[in-house]
């Protein structure tokens, strides 16, 4: 979760596994919109000697889709490479880091920018550079400044940022996974227990994130800003995906060479939707398609396994719940299409009929001035199901939704259980503060500093 881990065969590429995906209007910068994609769930700060980074073998994309087809309409492609300075030593870093030019980073990872729209391709950056890990204070010891070297501007308006931050998700993962054990109500599961504090499972974990700033201009369909809320054009949707080439050979030295065209191995738009929407035998299946063809997925949607489980491991909490048999047009307004005028009063971001599984943002809605972690359903059009920041309680907001508190929406005659509007992670970001300014997460767990489950920036 959000989708650290979600089908069986990416759990086993972490490198290629895309674990968040961010879109919003930059809050310091409003005429542009950041989005940033994670890859790499899970990392210990203290994992060398052979530190996490990029894939040099994997293609990181974010796209773009503003026409209303589920398919991009402009991505950005970021390729890596890596070398190795010193090839006589074991070491990382053969002394402390304290630029990222320094010779004394053993294997500094570079990155090419490309855009690519409708089938024209056009390389805005080559040879950046992306930070090294947080190794400790002795190798690394000023890290927040190497962070900030390695924000790259690629044109007026535009930055970019490719490197390990804090894994800015929270989620009690222990919880949610023993039977849908949810707070505040375990003692009211099916196999009661004590009442207990949350924990957040990613506590302590860093990521590898890919972020990009640009204006809000070089994402709509016609090259302008809209400013109207209800102007169709003001609405984009955002996904994002990691690919392979389709065969590996591997050479009797144990290198590995990647042959033929490259296949989407995951990809990533609306939080914990093939985590815990999309059946385990189709998860692999759901990972290798694009988002416009996500109708074969609509059925999990409007019907979803959790909402008919949630009576069943809660007996008498969710009564209403259990007696709605409608299709969830809710979630599938939420989740497929986005939601159309005239459900949310003076707010919309539907991109149309095709159902497609994709963050949607309203870009002319401005940053909110005091944001609410319970996003739209709270009343701040800026949050989460619009786009999705990275204060958003997307575990909370997508739990309250399948308990059916989003139902009055599109079904006036529906009364949520009282339940329904209770529930709650239980957990916060315990992952150190955000940023104020891109790349906007925080500064990842160094390894001397951290202890196995607590993290330290």
């Amino acid at each position: 979760m959000s989708s650290h881990r979600e089908a069986p065969e990416i759990s086993k590429d972490p490198v290629a596994d895309n674990t968040d995906v961010y879109a919003f209007v930059s809050p310091d910068a409003p005429d542009t919109v950041t989005i940033i994609a994670n890859f790499i769930p899970f990392q210990n700060p203290f994992g060398g000697p052979n530190f996490y980074e990029f894939g040099d073998d994997v293609l990181y994309q974010i796209h773009i889709s503003n026409r209303g087809t589920g398919q991009a309409d402009i991505s950005y492609q970021f390729r890596f490479h890596a070398e190795i300075r010193n090839k006589k030593t074991f070491l990382y870093n053969t002394g402390p880091i304290t630029s990222i030019k320094d010779r004394t980073w053993n294997r500094p990872q570079y990155y090419s920018v490309t855009r690519v729209e409708q089938g024209r391709s056009r390389i805005l950056a080559r040879n950046l550079t992306a930070p090294p890990v947080n190794v400790g204070v002795r190798s690394t010891p000023n890290y927040a400044r190497l962070a900030r070297q390695a924000i790259h501007t690629i044109g007026t308006g535009r930055k970019v940022f490719a490197g390990q931050r804090a894994d800015a998700f929270w989620a009690d993962l222990g919880s949610i996974f023993d039977l849908g054990t949810l707070r505040p109500f375990q003692m009211a599961h099916l196999i009661p227990s004590a009442a207990a504090m949350g924990v957040n499972g990613l506590q302590g974990s860093n990521v590898h994130t890919i972020a990009i700033q640009v204006p809000i201009t070089d994402l709509t369909r016609d090259g302008r800003r809209p400013t109207k809320v209800l102007d169709p054009k003001s609405v984009i949707g955002v996904y994002a995906s990691a690919s392979r080439q389709q065969s590996r050979i591997v050479n009797g030295d144990g290198t590995s060479v990647w042959h033929g065209p490259y296949k989407q191995v995951s990809r990533l738009g609306n939080p914990l939707f093939n985590e815990v929407i999309v059946p385990m035998a189709e998860k692999d299946r759901w990972n290798s398609l694009p988002p416009s063809a996500d109708k074969r997925f609509a059925g999990f949607v409007t019907k979803p396994e959790l909402a008919g489980l949630l009576p069943v491991l809660y007996p008498g909490v969710f009564p209403r719940l259990a007696a709605y048999k409608k299709p969830r047009a809710d979630l599938a307004a939420i989740l497929l299409t986005g939601i159309p005028k005239d459900v949310v009063d003076g707010f919309q971001n539907y991109t149309g009929p095709v159902q497609a599984d994709m963050l949607r943002l309203n870009v002319a809605v401005p940053p909110a001035k005091s944001p609410n972690p319970l996003g739209l359903v709270a009343g701040d059009a800026a949050g989460f199901p619009n786009g999705r920041r990275l204060i958003d309680d997307v575990v909370t907001v997508e739990l309250r939704a399948v308990a059916g508190i989003t139902i009055p929406l599109v079904d006036k005659s529906f009364k949520p259980d009282d339940a329904a509007g209770a529930i709650k992670d239980g957990t916060s970001n315990t992952n150190g503060p955000l940023l104020d300014r891109f790349p906007y997460l925080g500064t990842p767990g160094g390894g001397y500093q951290s202890l196995p489950g607590t993290p330290a920036a």
